[in-house]
């Protein structure tokens, strides 16, 4: 998939877990990891201000454009 999700490494940055930032940001933790693990098909621009807002980033902080080879 050419869109990469770098949730993790701005919960590493920020050092806040998988729990609190869900808790935070109003999303089950097995959401949140579906996002983290790159298996979303998409995501809510509701819940990328909220997770850009918790960690202090900015959407490109979070999403990576890698396109196939």
């Amino acid at each position: 998939m050419p869109i990469v999700v770098n949730l993790d490494v701005m919960m590493a940055k920020r050092k806040i877990s998988a729990g609190e930032l869900a808790a935070r940001i109003g999303i089950t933790p097995a959401n949140l990891s579906i996002l983290k693990n790159n298996k979303a098909r998409a995501v809510r621009f509701s819940t990328l201000e909220a997770l850009c807002r918790e960690l202090q980033c900015q959407p490109a902080d979070l999403l990576e454009y890698l396109p196939d080879e």
